[in-house]
C-alpha cells in the first residue's frame, strides 16, 4: 500500500512517456495514448460540446477517487459544468463531475471503475477501440456501478442523466484496429 503523499511526489516527476495513478492504494502504470485514442476522446469532446454547450469534457484532469477519496486517477476525459476545476491544484475531488470517459485497448481499468463509483461519479463511458464496443457504467454505488449497458461502435449511445447526450458512434469505427 503506497501512501498518498509518495504517489502524488512520485507523479510529479513522472516521465511523459507514461501516466501514473494510485488505485485503491497500489501503483498503476499506463503507456501514452496512440493517435486513434487521442481522435476518440476529442470526437466524445466535440459531441458533449454540441450537445450540452454548458459542459466541457476536460481531458486527463486528476481525481481523488475512492469511497475515502485516498485514490489518484486520471481518466481521459472529465465531464463537467464549465469552470468546474477553476483554482483546483493537480488533484481535484470529484463533486459536480457528471461522467468519465476512458478510451482504450487493454482493460477495463476494473479497480478505476470501482472508484470511480465510490467516489459517486454518476457515468462511466468506456469505449474500447481494439474490440470496437463501448460500455456506459451508471447508478454507482460505494463499491460498482449497478447498471451497466454495451454497444457495439456504430450504433447510437444513449447517456442516461445528468449527461443527457446521444453520441452516434458510426464515425468511431474508423478508429478501430
Amino acid at each position: 500500500m503506497m501512501p498518498v503523499e509518495d504517489f502524488e511526489a512520485l507523479a510529479r516527476g513522472c516521465p511523459e512517456t507514461v501516466t501514473l495513478e494510485l488505485i485503491n492504494g497500489e501503483l498503476e502504470v499506463r503507456p501514452v495514448p496512440d493517435g486513434d485514442h487521442d481522435e476518440i476522446v476529442m470526437w466524445v469532446a466535440t459531441q458533449c460540446l454540441r450537445q450540452r454547450p454548458e459542459l466541457r469534457l476536460y481531458p486527463g484532469r486528476g481525481l481523488r477517487i475512492g469511497t475515502d477519496r485516498d485514490g489518484r486517477a486520471r481518466p481521459d476525459g472529465t465531464l463537467a459544468p464549465v469552470g468546474r476545476f477553476a483554482g483546483d491544484g493537480q488533484w481535484s475531488s470529484p463533486d459536480r463531475i457528471l461522467m468519465t470517459v476512458d478510451v482504450t485497448s487493454y482493460d477495463d481499468g476494473h479497480g478505476r471503475t470501482c472508484g470511480y463509483a465510490a467516489a459517486g461519479i454518476p457515468l462511466r463511458l468506456l469505449i474500447d477501440h481494439r474490440s470496437g464496443t463501448c460500455a456506459v457504467r451508471s447508478e454507482p454505488t460505494t463499491t460498482r456501478y449497478r447498471r451497466q449497458h454495451l454497444y457495439d461502435l456504430g450504433e447510437a449511445v444513449a447517456l442516461p442523466h445528468p449527461a443527457s447526450i446521444t453520441l452516434d458512434t458510426e464515425e468511431l469505427r474508423n478508429y478501430t484496429r
